[in-house]
């Protein structure tokens, strides 16, 4: 507010394209030139406009209700009627002046509350933009180191993690990724699934869980369900956002069971994580001319014999038809084969 004299001024910066369009879809008739408007006509403004505009009318309200008793009046006064009134005057200049600072006050709290959850959003949105790029370009550089893979790993790979990593959508459900291959590329599926698992958690500034199934394969059932239970929970619990399987096979059938606990659809434990399970199968060599359901039916199968085999006995801590059901509903969210990949170092992954 701009106050001179009598006269006041308001400035409500808006946007004069705004201004415009509205000033043409108007069916007003305008108004000659010199025209005041009413102050206590409706401001088509936001509501911080409003705010400012109606502390600034009611600042000026009062300036001009003072003058008007500061003016002298016509007939003779006493000197101890006029002393009185200057102390009138005084509280009443006090009293207002006070509510006024209450005005404005609230109008700048309401001004500095509603820019808030902007720039809360774009605070978000930058995050969640820096964590896209990191992710894409270790995925590229991925894409480039192993070049004989199918298009279709990557592309689904790329969108069903890329989706997970966007926080403007509610985690509802882990991002589970079981990853297969033959014996010719036992290589290439340990190397490129941690690789993934890596850029999955380098993005988010975090690490990668790795369990190796082979080193747990001669183990109790119970034993081992308690040490991959206790180290998903305690990884993720510390800020880890991925866990790699390897070789989810070789597990006691059983202790499978634990990630009905860390894959369910809907009560998984950690639910802003994702989950990458390896599977080498016992043949050789895995067509490239299977498709990705006949992919799945053949992991399905593997698992099938592995987990239900008749020298498996039938109790609660091991595997039967219903529950490996249930298991595989859970972890089959995607099924990608890998390839065998020439150049790769004999020990240890790029």
């Amino acid at each position: 507010c701009l106050l001179t004299g009598s006269s006041s001024t308001y400035f409500l910066q808006e946007n004069p394209i705004k201004e415009k369009e509205e000033a043409y879809d108007s069916n007003e008739p305008e108004k000659p030139a010199g025209h005041q408007s009413n102050i206590y006509t409706p401001l088509k403004g936001n509501k911080t406009s409003f705010i400012i505009y109606f502390s600034c009318s009611f600042l000026n309200l009062l300036i001009g209700r003072s003058k008007f008793r500061d003016q002298p009046s016509l007939g003779k006064q006493s000197q101890p009627l006029a002393k009185n009134d200057g102390e009138s005057q005084s509280g009443f200049h006090k009293s207002w002046t006070l509510l006024l600072v209450l005005l404005i006050s609230v109008a700048l709290l309401y001004v500095l509350w509603s820019g808030m959850p902007s720039l809360l959003d774009a605070t978000l949105s930058n995050r969640d933009t820096q964590i896209l790029q990191a992710f894409r370009a270790r995925m590229k550089k991925l894409k480039n180191t192993y070049q004989s893979q199918d298009p279709n790993l990557w592309k689904r790979t790329h969108v069903f993690l890329e989706k997970h990593l966007n926080a403007s959508h509610l985690h509802l459900e882990p991002a589970i990724l079981l990853f297969t291959a033959g014996q010719e590329a036992e290589k290439a599926l340990k190397c490129l699934s941690n690789e993934i698992a890596d850029a999955f958690a380098f993005s988010q500034n975090a690490t990668t869980i790795k369990i190796n199934g082979a080193d747990k394969a001669i183990l109790d059932s119970d034993i081992v369900k308690l040490e991959v239970d206790n180290e998903l929970s305690s990884g993720f619990r510390e800020g880890k956002k991925v866990a790699v399987v390897h070789r989810f096979e070789l597990l006691p059938a059983g202790s499978t069971l634990i990630f009905y606990k860390y894959c369910d659809h809907e009560n998984a434990a950690f639910k802003d994580v994702a989950l990458l399970l390896t599977v080498l199968l016992d043949e050789q060599s895995l067509r490239k001319s299977l498709t990705l359901p006949e992919v799945e039916e053949k992991v399905r199968d593997f698992l099938w014999a592995k987990f239900t085999s008749s020298d498996v006995p039938s109790s609660y801590n091991s595997m039967d038809t219903d529950k490996l059901s249930g298991l595989w509903s859970r972890i089959s969210h995607l099924v990608l084969p890998v390839w065998p990949e020439k150049g790769l170092p004999v020990e240890g992954c790029t």
